[in-house]
């Protein structure tokens, strides 16, 4: 069987460097602050990001173009015989159907995977795809695997304020003037394709107990005896990040709790402070 080449894009959660020590590439995502283009972990570092959110600029995401697409995919297929490509779930951004589109020349050769899968529920996507790669496993065999597992994952957050949600229109400017007045934490949820409303409480603390929960839950019930990873991701400080993690550790004892940093494409609609725990299923090969 032919070497398989495995790509993915930043909202993965997956850094350049990271990268490098995989054997993987990661396409930057681009965005436009006030204007200016910038690429996510190459001209763009979360400091700066949260620095120029913090300032009210102009901010808005956009995908990779297809010509620097084109161009990663025409370097690999030199050295490898197929790519499997892990784009951001479709449900949330117009890349993923762009680069289908594009695979559409490359004569079965390049595989795009749309599993619904963001941040590190994506990133996870792309630790078992490199497993399979690493076995032999052909892209046709690692895409199969990959989509019969796609909703074998759920991802709960917390945002700090109601600001970028209004701002990208999901909640109205009278919700969040109420919301902000009364110290509503909106808990919402990610199951596959989508980022949705799943419950609002009062409070940080009502937050993380609401999440936590949910996540129990989904271990008891949705997820009873399968082979189940917990991980953690944020915008907020380091420091209270750690914290977050020590909760999940406590209440889920016996876990290996990865944490990241939720990617820029996330964070550009929810702002910073922000929490977020998922369960993801081991992928079966």
């Amino acid at each position: 069987m032919g070497r398989t080449a495995i790509v993915t894009d930043s909202n993965s959660g997956i850094t350049q460097k990271e990268a490098k020590e995989l054997g993987i590439r990661v396409l930057p995502m681009p965005f436009y602050i006030n204007g200016e283009l910038y690429f996510e972990d190459i001209t763009l570092s979360q400091e700066e990001f949260y620095q120029r959110l913090a300032e009210d600029a102009d901010i808005s995401t956009s995908q990779p173009s297809p010509g620097d697409v084109i161009d990663l995919w025409d370097e690999l297929l030199k050295e490898y015989d197929e790519i499997v490509h892990i784009p951001m779930s479709s449900g949330l951004s117009s890349s993923c159907e762009t680069a289908i589109g594009l695979s559409r020349d490359y004569d079965g050769r390049v595989h795009v995977i749309d599993n619904q899968r963001i941040s590190i529920s994506q990133r996870q996507s792309v630790l078992d795809a490199l497993g399979m790669a690493e076995k032999g496993m052909s892209a046709q065999q690692i895409e199969d695997v990959l989509m019969r597992e796609k909703l074998e994952a759920s991802i709960y957050i917390t945002v700090d304020t109601l600001k970028y949600l209004k701002k990208g229109g999901r909640v109205t400017p009278a919700a969040a003037a109420i919301g902000t007045v009364l110290n509503l934490k909106p808990v919402l949820q990610i199951q596959g394709e989508k980022l949705d409303s799943f419950a609002k409480v009062r409070g940080w603390k009502a937050a993380k107990k609401t999440m936590l929960d949910a996540a129990g839950k989904d271990l008891a019930e949705r997820f009873k005896g399968k082979d189940m990873l917990i991980h953690a991701a944020y915008t907020c400080s380091e420091e209270e990040a750690q914290e977050w993690k020590a909760e999940i550790e406590a209440r889920f004892p016996g876990y290996d709790i990865h944490m990241d940093k939720l990617s820029l494409s996330v964070s550009c609609h929810i702002g910073a402070g922000s929490r977020a725990v998922a369960c993801i299923k081991k992928a079966e090969y």
